[in-house]
């Protein structure tokens, strides 16, 4: 074999065992990715029942229904609402009219939350949520806020 032969041969191996870490990588990866939707885009394309995801929006206003450590609400965009199921302790500032996310699966039009994450301050919010609301034109930055 030549010198020319030889490099050829191991950037070719190079290559390979590249290819097989980012493949490897990826398919690690594929069960712990959790995708962002809103109220909206739920109801133009559901997820398939058992894929993981985050939803997120306001609280909507008298959805709020607790029995015992099961609590029942719904997430809303101004334009479509989903509906959610939760067991286990709410974070303190989880209210109506609030920012929400929600990680959990969705199973015959109610999402099963696993996590709910409630927005720490006044002006805090994740960007999706904001951009979200925004598009649905029910965003109010200043609504609330301390001045």
């Amino acid at each position: 074999m030549t010198r020319k032969q030889r490099r050829l041969t191991s950037i070719a191996i190079a290559g390979v065992v590249l290819a097989l870490a980012v493949a490897l990588t990826l398919s690690a990866l594929r069960d712990s990715i959790t995708f962002f939707a809103t109220p909206s885009e739920l109801a133009l394309n559901p997820p398939p029942p058992g894929k993981r995801l985050r939803i997120g929006g306001l609280v909507k206003e008298g959805s709020i229904v607790k029995d015992g450590v099961l609590v029942r609400f719904e997430v809303t965009d101004g334009a479509q609402s989903v509906p959610v199921r939760y067991q286990g302790m709410l974070p303190d500032l989880f209210r109506e009219k609030q920012g929400v996310v929600a990680e959990g699966t969705l199973a015959n039009g109610v999402f099963m939350a696993r996590t709910i994450l409630a927005k720490h301050d006044e002006y805090y919010m994740p960007r999706e949520v904001v951009d979200a609301l925004k598009d649905k034109g029910v965003w109010k930055h200043n609504e609330g806020a301390k001045k």
